[in-house]
């Protein structure tokens, strides 16, 4: 008996610290923003209860819903591009025979960079004259190239791993080390190809506003796709790990059973790899939906360098009524607008557990 009160003291005593932090970061400052939506407070003067006025002022300010409206987009956009694309690379990566240490690290390398490094490498990426548009310009030159590279590429490939499957049992159609040989060989073809005057070269003089525009793609502006085009080459990489982790924790019997049975490889990813993965699709998903609808850094080192209307958030909206550039601070609204952020998360998470991936495999 008292050896059990003496574990349940010791449990208790490895929770405190985390119940203190809990309490004074999270619970008292959810108290503490609460209240503060209530009131006129500005960080100079005593707050003064002005009941829903800053709730009623958010539903009719026109940057706030606009905020509301990229946020939601965002999220959506962000988090399923990069939970397909960590999944496609995860298994991309566990199915590399050759050179598979190279391959995870190449993958991961965006990851180990900072927020804001990566995002001023993509403000002079995105420049008016910058290199995304040059990548653009030259596509659009040079379209015949691609073309031909992309299809003699295919051709290799298929080429090889046919011919390696003729010696080897279970190579992937995804093997990295002969996708790289395709590569070489179509760029070789191509590149003869060109030499002897058989594709031509397009003019193009096409200079692309990725930022500094207000123009709208779909239901975002285009300054957003940028942003997230951003974001999900920073995050996919440490999603890859978790899809990794996971698909290296399926027992390779159940693939070698459905092989046996006649079921082929979109039928095994079908219905073994993926129920297999979903508790760690779950939590990818969660993390994207969280992450996203707090999205601030990447939009705040953009600056001046994109008109607000383009790139503001919801996160970025609390920001700029807490700390206006030349006018006192409005704490009244941007808790508001704070405690919505809070809702809109809790409320996306649940509505994803309840009706999107479940956290429990089969």
């Amino acid at each position: 008996m008292s050896r059990t009160r003496s574990e349940e003291r010791s449990g208790w005593l490895f929770v405190l610290p985390f119940t203190i932090s809990m309490m004074l970061f999270f619970v008292f400052a959810i108290v503490r923003t609460a209240y503060y939506s209530f009131t006129d407070f500005d960080l100079f003067e005593a707050p003064s209860f002005v009941g829903m006025s800053n709730y009623t002022a958010l539903v009719s300010d026109e940057l706030f819903l606009l905020a509301l409206r990229n946020t939601i987009g965002f999220s959506l956009i962000v988090t399923t591009t990069q939970t397909v694309l960590a999944l496609a690379l995860a298994v991309l990566v566990n199915h590399a025979v050759r050179a598979r240490g190279l391959v995870r690290t190449v993958f991961y390398l965006p990851s180990i960079m900072s927020s804001a490094a990566m995002t001023l490498i993509f403000l002079w990426l995105f420049q008016r004259n910058g290199f995304m548009t040059a990548i653009v310009s030259v596509m659009l030159a040079y379209r015949q190239h691609i073309l031909l590279f992309l299809v003699g590429m295919a051709a290799l490939h298929g080429a090889l791993v046919l011919n390696a499957r003729r010696s080897y049992e279970g190579v992937s159609i995804f093997d990295p080390f002969f996708l790289l040989v395709a590569a070489v060989g179509a760029l070789a073809l191509a590149v003869s190809c060109a030499l002897a005057g058989l594709l031509s070269v397009f003019d193009n003089n096409l200079p692309i506003s990725w930022l500094n525009t207000q123009r709208h793609f779909l239901f975002m502006p285009v300054t957003l796709w940028s942003v997230a085009l951003m974001n999900v080459f920073t995050t996919v990489p440490t999603l890859m790990l978790l899809f990794l982790a996971g698909l290296q924790s399926i027992p390779s019997s159940l693939y070698d059973a459905a092989e046996v049975d006649g079921a082929n490889a979109f039928q095994r990813f079908r219905h073994i790899t993926v129920p297999a993965l979903r508790p760690v699709t779950f939590a990818v998903v969660t993390m994207g939906v969280i992450g996203t609808l707090q999205m601030f850094d990447q939009v705040a080192i953009l600056g001046d360098a994109a008109p607000l209307a383009s790139r503001v958030t919801l996160a970025y909206y609390v920001y700029e009524n807490a700390f206006p550039e030349g006018a006192s601070s409005r704490i009244g609204m941007a808790s508001a607008a704070a405690l919505v952020l809070g809702i809109l998360t809790i409320t996306a998470v649940y509505v994803q557990k309840s009706l999107g991936v479940k956290e429990k495999g089969e």
